[in-house]
């Protein structure tokens, strides 16, 4: 466990370093949500109520979606495209020698990664919102580590999304196309563009019961208070079996790639 947590404090470090890009990563959160923001208003108002929300409910969701877009990586910026070229290199042949776990590995590392987002790219959007809106705020500090918990959780989710993904890279040697698909489902399904809680019937069953909506959806709710006491649990237990699922399914899709697959570049 230490070697995974050095692996994840040197990647929070790396990212600390890129000061002038996570500040432009805030500004341009910022300005989104800004117009999300007075998007959905303008919705609301028109349809009071929409998916349970009210006006406040509705723009403190537009701030925690501009606030977790980067911890998951599911849009871009996380390590998928980093494991992506180093399949088409061949440099993941280096990778596949550490005498550690190459699935944890990357784990680790996108953890720290993870942990620098939702400080550096994660707070300060949702506090600009809060000075010019009015957001809905949790008052218990149970509630907070909920949160931060459903946080986490969702990050591991999306990790294991990102991770099968990026394997495909063995098969297809270019596999941008298919993270160009990832990032559509992954904005679409998360409730980054809507929330999951608007969708009509057997849609939005659907939405709710995939996997991406661990990124967003779920921790929004949990933020909000649509989930309190022992309403948790199933939604902790839902984040933990989808994170388990593909888990073990990106063990066995490495275990598959690293048998049969000619490494390129040697």
């Amino acid at each position: 466990m230490r070697v995974y947590a050095a692996i994840a404090l040197r990647t929070f470090r790396r990212f600390a370093t890129y000061r002038a890009a996570t500040v432009a990563g805030v500004f341009t959160n910022t300005v989104f949500g800004f117009i999300m923001a007075f998007t959905y208003i303008a919705l609301w108002e028109a349809r009071p109520g929409l998916g349970g929300y009210d006006v406040s409910d509705a723009v403190t969701y537009v701030w925690l979606g501009q606030s977790l877009g980067m911890i998951g990586g599911l849009w871009g910026g996380g390590f998928r495209d980093e494991l992506a070229e180093r399949i088409r290199t061949g440099d993941i042949a280096v990778d596949l020698t550490r005498p550690v776990s190459f699935q944890a590995w990357w784990l680790a590392g996108d953890l720290g990664r993870a942990a620098f987002h939702l400080l550096a790219r994660g707070v300060p959007p949702t506090f600009i919102g809060a000075l010019v809106f009015t957001l809905t705020l949790p008052r218990d500090p149970l509630t907070w580590l909920a949160f931060l918990l459903a946080v986490l959780l969702g990050a591991i989710v999306c990790f294991s999304i990102n991770y099968l993904f990026a394997l495909t890279g063995f098969w297809l040697l270019d596999s941008r196309g298919v993270h160009q698909v990832a990032g559509v489902l992954a904005m679409f399904f998360s409730g980054m563009l809507l929330p999951l809680n608007i969708f009509p019937g057997w849609f939005g069953d659907l939405a709710r019961i995939l996997p991406w909506s661990s990124a967003l959806q779920i921790p929004a709710d949990v933020f909000l208070g649509t989930y309190q006491g022992l309403d948790l649990l199933p939604v902790f237990g839902f984040q933990a079996v989808w994170a388990l699922v593909l888990w073990v399914a990106g063990y066995f899709l490495t275990s598959l790639a690293t048998r049969k697959v000619v490494v390129q570049g040697g």
